[in-house]
């Protein structure tokens, strides 16, 4: 077996690296908070009361208005060309009032499809959103 050169120099080196190693870890050690603050229009609206408040069984529900909220206002960005904040992030009125007329009703497997639907129309609309709100500085 071959012993090292130097094994007080190694063993210092690995007590040097041992003690600089763990507060880089405490650093990364982050606790997740559920205070939700936003660097880009940090005043927009929160959630309608009941979708915060729903029961995790019918979670669907809340999805599926979030789905409707983020369509609609990238769909308007795009449409309008403009990103300001009350664009990007109006009330919560005109999805909670879709949702209410057209799935308030549906069953799950309704919602879920109702969903799929909305996020392919957010997703089809992102591109040409984000570009405009980038050069506004909403993104």
């Amino acid at each position: 077996m071959r012993q090292a050169r130097y094994p007080l120099a190694l063993t210092a080196l690995a007590l040097s690296l041992g003690l600089t190693a763990a507060p880089a870890i405490a650093e990364r050690n982050l606790v997740p908070s559920l205070d939700r603050s936003f660097d880009v229009c940090p005043d927009r609206p929160a959630e309608p009361v009941w979708m915060q408040e729903i029961p995790l069984r019918q979670a669907y529900q809340r999805v599926l208005v979030q789905d409707i909220y983020r369509a609609q206002n990238l769909e308007r960005v795009v449409e309008i060309g403009n990103c300001d904040c009350a664009t990007r992030f109006p009330s919560w009125d005109a999805a909670e009032a879709m949702f209410r007329e057209s799935y308030a009703s549906d069953e799950r497997w309704e919602m879920l499809e109702a969903s799929e639907g909305y996020n392919r129309r957010a997703n089809a609309a992102r591109t040409a959103a984000k570009a405009i709100c980038d050069a506004a500085g909403n993104w």
